[in-house]
């Protein structure tokens, strides 16, 4: 049996994460941090480093900043993550999340990503394209997710998306905003907006849980709608829709360190899910005690495959009509 990788995460817009815990965060006034965790980020590379703590053989590619590559390139020899990455010339953007454990919220301040010549634009591409079919020998899930670098032609998540299929791969599409409605035109495999994500998808306010299902299901019935969509609701737990099933999946209560990654996580576990071929069912159990798991923990990192079972045999599911 083949031991090359399962899954291509692509990471267009990677940053470090500068992680700092204040107390009771005041705006305008003198905070003291309590501590500072500096973590490699970005969607794609997050939910990269969830699959391999489960076990799943990951590769990476996307854009990396040569003048401060070194945190990526670690965490990807410990984690045995296959680094397939572009190197780019300057560094990858620093990105800062103000973490309160007092509220359990999170302020992000988020940097733009590398301003880059049309040519070299069409360079990076060429160059995606060709990893992407390279990869295939392999790889059945290739998950497209995050944000695009400043300039790039809003349907590149389509054109990416559209070559994975022409390849033989399944996709997995986790953006936002136009990215995400040019991306859907690819017809891609799964999709995870959260909900504010899919109210601005689709133009209606979704103020309950029945007005979420509906627009899921809109998406759903579409002649090149996506196979399955999954809708992350925070403490309300996770919708996971497809055309024959809705499921709403409930979490146990955890210790709360930070919910910085847990979207990526469920995106990790529902690829694993899907790796191994379960139902949706039990894919939404999967995928919800990855996010679970992650909000105890700072930075991309899961605890132990065993540890991450023992919560999804706790997650409550229930079929929605």
């Amino acid at each position: 049996m083949s031991e090359g990788p399962q899954v291509l995460s692509i990471a267009l817009n990677p940053a470090l994460d500068h992680t700092i815990e204040v107390e009771r965060l005041r705006q305008g006034e003198v905070n003291r941090a309590a501590r500072m965790e500096a973590q490699v980020g970005g969607k794609g590379f997050n939910v990269a480093s969830c699959l391999a703590d489960f076990g799943i053989r990951t590769a990476v590619t996307g854009l990396l900043g040569s003048g401060n590559a070194a945190p990526f390139e670690a965490l990807f020899r410990a984690k045995g993550i296959d680094d397939r990455c572009l190197r780019l010339d300057g560094s990858t953007r620093v990105n800062t999340k103000l973490v309160d454990p007092a509220t359990g919220q999170t302020t992000d301040i988020n940097l733009p990503g590398p301003a880059l010549t049309p040519e070299v634009r069409l360079a990076m591409l060429g160059s995606l394209l060709a990893c992407i079919e390279g990869a295939m020998g392999t790889v059945r899930w290739v998950v497209l997710a995050g944000s695009l670098p400043p300039d790039w032609p809003v349907d590149t998540y389509r054109l990416l998306a559209r070559h994975v299929r022409h390849c033989g791969g399944q996709v997995v599409l986790d953006a936002s905003g136009p990215a995400l409605a040019a991306g859907l035109l690819a017809a891609p495999d799964l999709i995870k907006p959260n909900r504010a994500e899919l109210a601005e998808l689709t133009g209606h306010p979704l103020d309950d849980l029945d007005a979420v299902v509906a627009a899921a299901r809109g998406l759903l019935a579409g002649s090149r709608g996506p196979g399955t969509v999954v809708v992350s609701m925070g403490s309300e737990g996770a919708l996971f829709l497809d055309r024959d099933q809705a499921l709403l999946a409930r979490p146990p209560k955890v210790d709360l360190i930070s919910t910085v990654g847990a979207g990526d996580a469920m995106v990790a576990g529902m690829v694993a899910a899907r790796v191994a071929g379960l139902p949706l069912a039990e894919c939404a159990r999967l995928a919800t005690a990855f996010a679970a798991a992650k909000l105890a923990r700072l930075g991309p990192h899961l605890p132990a495959p065993e540890a991450v079972r023992a919560i999804a045999a706790t997650i409550r599911i229930t079929e929605l009509v």
